[in-house]
C-alpha cells in the first residue's frame, strides 16, 4: 500500500514516542510528511480504500465458503488478514436492512389485491375449462367476455378505500348483484366489506355516536372500547397503506442485534463440553450472522427483479438458500465444535428451535408494543 513520504525525525507526531523506522512502535501511526501533494492525498486515500476492500474479500471468501474456519483462525491469533467480526457485521447488516427489507415487498399493487385478482381469474379459467371439458365450446367465449367485463369493473381496493361511505355502499350493491350470477367476485365483495365497516367507524369519535344509539345491553364494556379504540387507530393506518409487517421490520435490526448474544447464550451452553469462552461462542454467532445476511443481500434481489416473488423459480431459489444455510449452520458447528455427525445434527435441531421460539416471542413483543403504543 501507499505510504507517501516519511518524514527524517523521528519523533512520533500522535504521541511523542521514538520512532525507529516508518511507524510508531507505541501508537501504529506511520512516521508521513505532513504536507503531501494532492494527488499524493488522492493516491493515498485510494490506497486506504482498496487495502479494505481487500480485507473485506479475504475475510468474505473463507465465510462462505469455509463455514466456522474465519473464527477458528481469529481466535488463534491470525487476525491480521480479516476484518473485525464486529466491523464486518456492522457493514453488512446495513447493507442487508437497505436491500432485503425492499426486495421482500410487492412493487406498484399491494400483495394482497394481486392476490384477489389472481383468485378471480383463476375462478374464470377453472369454469372455462370445465364447460370445454362438458364440451360446451359453442358458450366457451361467452362466459370468458362477460368473465372479464366483471373483473375490469370491479373497483380496485385502492380506489374503494377512497370513497365516501354512501359511495362505498353503491359499489358494494352493485357488486353483490353481479356476485348472484357468480361467484368471481365473491372474494373482493369480502374485502370490501371489511374496509366499509372501516369507514363507518372510520373514528373514535364515529364510533361512540354510533354506540350512543344503542340500548344498554348492546353498547360495549369498557374493555371493548379501549379495543376498539386501539382497532380504528390500526384501521386508519391500514386504509392509508400501513402494515403491521412492514412496521415490524423497521424493528429487525434491534431485533437481529439483540438476538445475537442470546444465540450465542444457547450455544454456549448446548455446547457446554467444549469449554469454551462466552466471547468465542459469540465471535462464531456473529460471523454465521454474517454470512446469513450476505446470502440474503445476494438473492433475495434476484428473486424479485429477475423471476418476480411468487415464480416458481424464485420458490425454487428459496428451498436451495434454506438446503444452504442448514448445510452451512451444520459445517460450521462441526468444525468448531470437533463433534461427532450424529451429535452435531442433534445439538444444531436444539439451537433451532430454541432460537426460533426466541424469535416468535420477540417478535409478538414487538407488535403488541406497536398496537399499544399506535393506540
Amino acid at each position: 500500500m501507499s505510504a507517501g513520504k516519511y518524514r527524517k525525525e523521528h519523533n512520533c507526531l500522535n504521541c511523542g514516542a521514538h520512532v525507529e523506522k516508518h511507524y510508531c512502535s507505541s501508537c501504529g501511526q506511520p512516521n508521513l510528511e505532513l504536507k503531501e501533494s494532492f494527488w499524493g492525498f488522492i493516491s493515498h486515500s485510494i490506497a486506504h480504500y482498496f487495502h479494505f476492500d481487500n480485507k473485506f474479500f479475504q475475510t468474505l471468501t473463507p465465510l462462505l465458503t469455509k463455514p466456522g474456519q474465519v473464527t477458528l483462525d481469529y481466535l488463534a491469533g491470525k487476525r491480521a488478514r480479516y476484518i473485525n467480526p464486529v466491523s464486518m457485521y456492522i457493514f453488512v447488516s446495513i447493507v442487508y436492512f437497505i436491500v432485503v427489507p425492499k426486495a421482500s415487498v410487492e412493487g406498484d399493487r399491494s400483495k394482497h389485491q394481486t392476490k384477489l385478482e389472481r383468485k378471480q381469474i383463476e375462478r374464470a379459467t377453472s369454469k372455462l375449462i370445465d364447460t370445454s371439458r362438458n364440451g360446451e365450446n359453442n358458450v366457451v367465449s361467452g362466459i370468458a367476455k362477460t368473465a372479464i367485463n366483471r373483473i375490469n369493473s370491479n373497483i380496485s381496493l385502492s380506489e374503494f378505500k377512497d370513497l365516501t361511505f354512501k359511495e362505498q355502499e353503491k359499489a358494494i350493491a352493485d357488486l353483490k348483484s353481479k356476485s348472484k350470477t357468480s361467484d368471481f367476485n365473491a372474494d373482493l365483495l369480502e374485502e370490501y366489506n371489511k374496509f366499509h365497516i372501516i369507514k363507518q367507524d372510520s373514528t373514535y369519535t364515529s364510533y361512540l355516536n354510533r354506540q350512543a344509539k344503542l340500548s344498554a345491553n348492546e353498547k360495549d364494556n369498557w374493555l371493548q372500547r379501549t379495543l376498539k379504540k386501539r382497532d380504528i387507530t390500526v384501521n386508519q393506518k391500514m386504509v392509508s397503506g400501513w402494515t403491521l409487517k412492514e412496521e415490524i421490520e423497521h424493528y429487525r435490526p434491534k431485533q437481529y442485534f439483540l438476538l445475537m448474544p442470546i444465540l450465542a447464550m444457547f450455544i454456549m451452553i448446548i455446547f457446554r463440553k467444549n469449554k469454551k469462552y462466552y466471547l468465542d461462542h459469540l465471535i462464531f454467532t456473529i460471523h454465521g450472522m454474517t454470512a446469513y445476511f450476505i446470502e440474503e443481500i445476494i438473492t433475495s434481489p434476484i428473486k424479485k427483479h429477475v423471476f418476480g416473488l411468487d415464480s416458481a423459480t424464485s420458490n425454487f431459489i428459496g428451498v436451495i438458500v434454506f438446503v444452504a444455510i442448514v448445510w452451512y449452520m451444520y459445517k460450521a458447528l462441526k468444525l468448531f465444535y470437533n463433534r461427532s455427525r450424529s451429535a452435531t445434527i442433534w445439538k444444531m435441531f436444539q439451537v433451532v428451535i430454541l432460537y426460533a421460539i426466541t424469535l416468535v416471542i420477540t417478535e409478538k413483543i414487538i407488535s403488541e408494543t406497536i398496537y399499544y403504543f399506535i393506540a
